[in-house]
């Protein structure tokens, strides 16, 4: 039975949207545990996580698709937790599209308008201000199937524009879009939200379009919340292990060390300096490392042996795929700058800097740093 209760103060007004101890079920498997979130009015927030993840189920909630087992949703202030649909004045962007194929694009737009009974008149502007600002005017009389991917997709976008709602949920609508499109979209849908200054909640597996779209990442694993903070946040100063691991690409280097009480961070096949400020001598940790800020070692500076496996040559750099030398087991990638692929199959030594370094309790996952 749902654990529903009315809120025991006013919500603070200037949130778009907010989510309170919100918890799903389906029978005695719990999707989403106990998630709490606020979203400021006009901020594009993006849910990011596996397959499986509940950022969808998240999204679905929100937009009454699916009940709420426990918590409350508000809209703007107001309560929408056991709203229909219609009532939270919402317009969701789904992955497949649901276009209607016997209706033009101008039919496919005003559909919900019709069907709500606005003014002709007033249709004939918003259909017409919508296409305008997606670059489809041209295309009002066409059906879906006269239509690329990326046409559709902003039909569909234009469909919930239309609307004027005050939220906008897309749920993974590039996902299929070929690699080319998706980034013409992204930058669209950037330019988009610019221009409309909406409350936008966005679900995708694609850390790229959340690195670039989001004003904050929600970053989810088994149904809770693991870290929530802007691109350079999650980025720079990952929360835990799941996060340093699942955010970046290449994914971010995961050593086994032990910090020493003279500051020095020993692990298999290396010795470096630990970040400043690091407490808590002679305890377990493990050591994170970009591979963007591995390079090449010159000199008599600290370093770690690489045994180069393969070289990745994309143009402007190479990644070096390969293990610590001496220790198979542990796998290690760098990125660095140029062709290099004479690196293939030889030892590299490789530099960072301690302020570069991301440290983590090894029992907990969590970040030991600031």
């Amino acid at each position: 039975m749902r654990q529903h209760q009315k809120p025991e103060t006013a919500p603070a007004q200037d949130a778009g949207l907010e989510l309170r101890g919100v918890i799903k079920r389906f029978g005695d498997t719990t999707v989403v545990q106990d998630l709490s979130l606020r979203i400021e009015r006009g901020e594009f927030v993006v849910l990011l996580g596996e397959s499986g993840c509940g950022k969808s189920t998240t999204l679905r909630m929100i937009a009454g698709l699916e009940s709420v087992s426990a918590g409350q949703i508000l809209i703007d202030g107001r309560d929408v937790t056991e709203a229909p649909p219609k009532a939270r004045n919402i317009a969701m962007v789904f992955q497949s599209y649901a276009l209607y194929p016997h209706m033009d694009v101008a039919e496919n737009m005003s559909f919900a308008l019709r069907l709500a009974g606005t003014p002709p008149e007033e249709i004939a502007r918003r259909v017409g201000n919508a296409a305008r600002i997606l670059n489809i005017d041209h295309l009002l009389q066409r059906k879906p199937r006269e239509l690329s991917g990326g046409q559709r997709q902003r039909v569909a976008i234009g469909r919930c524009i239309v609307r004027e709602p005050d939220v906008f949920l897309f749920d993974e609508p590039l996902s299929n879009l070929d690699a080319k499109l998706r980034g013409h979209m992204r930058a669209e849908l950037a330019v988009l939200h610019e221009r409309l200054g909406k409350t936008t909640v966005y679900v995708t597996h694609d850390q790229v379009e959340a690195m670039t779209l989001a004003s904050r990442i929600v970053i989810f694993d088994k149904g809770v919340i693991q870290q929530v903070g802007t691109p350079a946040e999650v980025f720079n100063h990952p929360a835990n292990l799941f996060v340093a691991s699942f955010i970046g690409s290449p994914t971010m280097n995961l050593l086994p060390g032990r910090l020493t009480d003279d500051g020095i961070l020993q692990g298999p096949g290396f010795a470096l300096a630990a970040p400043a400020g690091m407490g808590s001598a002679g305890r377990d940790c493990t050591v994170g490392m970009r591979p963007q800020a591995l390079r090449l070692a010159q000199g008599g500076e600290p370093s770690l042996r690489m045994q180069v496996h393969m070289v990745e040559y994309l143009g402007a750099e190479s990644v070096l795929v390969g293990h610590l030398e001496g220790h198979p087991q542990t796998r290690l990638t760098a990125v660095v700058p140029g062709h290099r692929s004479d690196l293939a199959r030889q030892s590299a030594g490789l530099a960072v800097q301690s302020s570069d370094l991301h440290l983590f309790d090894t029992a907990s996952g969590h970040r030991l740093q600031a």
